[in-house]
């Protein structure tokens, strides 16, 4: 089974940023603001609800011992509960945080930590010891 979750993007959050070299150089004197175009200029928005989507999933499909084991794409400590709780109830739990580093308490609530990305970058899986049962 694999499920994509999405939210939401958030109103509140919207900006359009000048890219941080621009902004260097305007500070430096190198750059004037009559210099700036369209492309200097990036729009960030938040999504938000994904995290609690997926948590709830993992809630739902540990308690109804649905699977033996979960394969999360993502980084975050947002998902330390989920993860506890899919591991108290015996699954084991694989992360993939995409080679990015993760936070230590994440680390201590997962089984496995790998990447798909080690084929392409080189980067090495650090799997852990399997969880005691």
């Amino acid at each position: 089974m694999v499920a994509l979750r999405l939210g939401f993007l958030s109103e509140k959050r919207v900006n359009w940023i000048l890219r941080p070299e621009q902004q260097k150089a305007l500070l430096v004197g190198k750059l004037a603001i009559s210099d700036l175009t369209d492309d200097d200029f990036v729009y960030e928005v938040e999504q938000k609800g994904v995290d609690m989507r997926i948590g709830l999933d993992l809630a739902s499909i540990a308690s109804k011992r649905l699977a033996d084991k979960v394969v999360l794409v993502a980084g975050d400590s947002d998902f330390i509960p989920a993860a506890k709780m899919a591991r108290r109830e015996g699954m084991q739990f694989i992360l993939d945080p995409m080679g990015a580093t993760i936070p230590l308490d994440l680390h201590e609530h997962i089984d496995v930590l790998r990447t798909v990305l080690k084929p392409v970058l080189g980067i090495e899986a650090d799997p852990l010891p399997p969880s005691p049962s």
